[in-house]
């Protein structure tokens, strides 16, 4: 994918220095803005806040910062489940050696 764009931009590139212009057609050209989509687009709405910053406020995180927090209490949630369940028992192995010791 990356090399045919690069072939792309090449060939788009050779035909723009061969074609015919006058001088005024080809200044103006160059002063076209090229950025594509490195800017960003336009925001919306309020600015995005480090899930710190205001932790009781979810709708205004950063959207990766809300994806972290929420895989995170998910696994918490989880982890706490099952260790609840199991009620955090020890192997058998464990428990015997520690009958035979006494």
């Amino acid at each position: 994918m990356a090399a045919w764009t690069a072939a792309a931009r090449q060939a788009a590139n050779l035909s723009r220095l061969t074609s015919p212009k006058s001088a005024s057609a080809s200044q103006a050209a160059s002063l076209v803005h090229r950025r594509g989509l490195a800017g960003g687009g336009d925001h919306h709405g309020p600015p995005k806040v480090n899930f710190w910053q205001d932790p009781l406020s979810p709708s205004k995180w950063k959207e990766e910062h809300f994806v972290i927090v929420s895989l995170t209490g998910w696994g918490l949630l989880l982890y706490g489940g099952y260790k609840f369940f199991t009620g955090g028992k020890k192997d058998k192995n464990e428990e015997k050696v520690g009958e035979a010791s006494r």
